[in-house]
């Protein structure tokens, strides 16, 4: 899943190490996350966005995302 994450993250000139200390998680979690290696979860999304002062709708691209898969779907047709 896309996420803002990384650009949110580097306009505010935090670390991942930072991030990660804010929303009680492991770098590692943050550097997987924004690899789009793991999704969080909607708890850990709510705690990010609300360090940046965003929606979780817009810290994890919800439309834009959303409207990928259901291509993906049309193309199974």
């Amino acid at each position: 899943m896309k996420t803002k994450i990384k650009e949110l993250r580097k306009a505010a000139k935090m670390t991942q190490q930072e991030l990660a200390d804010l929303v009680h998680v492991s770098s590692r979690t943050i550097i997987s996350i924004e690899k789009g290696q793991y999704n969080p979860s909607l708890m850990l999304a709510y705690r990010i966005a609300e360090v940046f002062g965003v929606t979780v709708e817009e810290l994890c691209c919800l439309k834009e995302n959303k409207e990928m898969e259901d291509k993906k779907y049309e193309d199974l047709s």
